[in-house]
């Protein structure tokens, strides 16, 4: 079983917050304990989908932290989302003004975020990272953090193109992507990225009533985002959708060739 993955967004507006909050619930639906790092530091967005205040974010431990953080400096920027579920959804967060966003990018920061996701790993059963198309010190800390890289691309022609300039950037890196995911896909597979794992567009779309997905929500967007989790992590999650859910999905019209 994979624990770390990397999601790193082909493009700009791919929808890679929004999908790793949606897996890592999905997670938390099967018992697993998540924590969902931001790296994406220019957009912030992981920090909507925190409840209430956030008083210690990612870049205060990047830019001002040691070399080596411990638990206790992660613990002050874990925040626990509201979901219930069995397992635990916690959220690390940027939020930060712009001069503290510029010291959290340096090389010695990056370092700070590698040891961050090794730690959190040897405490959640998965860490996922929101992370921006890879042109930054954190993006890179990123996707050498991680066991494995899922690339998010949109479903289109230029979805498609971002996917192919990535894969070059992370060549760059001596690295490659292990998964391609085509995010609001529809069903019928008539999009460029016909090859790839495919996540159907959710019938919910505010980030106030985000996560969509449980067993018992959004019918045919639930089992596809659970089947990416088994995909990228390499697991089971034996969740139980009800059977008209799974009437509306055929496993295939979302699975890359090669796995149909």
């Amino acid at each position: 079983m994979k624990r770390t993955t990397a999601f790193v967004g082909a493009t700009g507006g791919a929808g890679t917050t929004r999908l790793c909050v949606e897996l890592g619930a999905i997670l938390t639906h099967a018992g697993r304990d998540v924590a969902i790092f931001d790296a994406a530091f220019a957009t912030q967005g992981l920090a909507r989908h925190v409840p209430g205040r956030i008083d210690t974010d990612l870049t205060a431990l990047l830019a001002d932290g040691e070399i080596d953080p411990d638990e206790d400096e992660l613990n002050e920027a874990l925040i626990d989302h509201p979901v219930e579920t069995p397992g635990r959804l916690a959220l690390c967060p940027v939020y930060a003004p712009f001069e503290r966003l510029a010291r959290a990018k340096t090389v010695d920061a990056a370092k700070r975020f590698e040891t961050l996701v090794e730690t959190a790993a040897n405490r959640f059963d998965h860490v996922l990272i929101d992370t921006p198309p890879v042109a930054s010190n954190q993006a890179v800390a990123a996707v050498n953090a991680a066991d494995s890289i899922a690339l998010v691309a949109p479903a289109s022609r230029y979805g498609s193109d971002a996917v192919q300039a990535m894969r070059g950037r992370l060549a760059d890196l001596g690295t490659s992507a292990d998964t391609v995911i085509a995010n609001r896909a529809g069903a019928d597979g008539d999009h460029p990225l016909t090859d790839e794992l495919a996540i159907p567009p959710s019938e919910t779309t505010s980030t106030e009533n985000a996560p969509a997905s449980a067993p018992d929500l959004d019918t045919s967007f639930s089992p596809a985002v659970a089947l990416a989790a088994e995909i990228v992590f390499d697991t089971s999650l034996a969740i139980e959708f009800p059977e008209d859910s799974l009437l509306d999905i055929d496993p295939n019209d979302y699975l890359p060739e090669s796995l149909s």
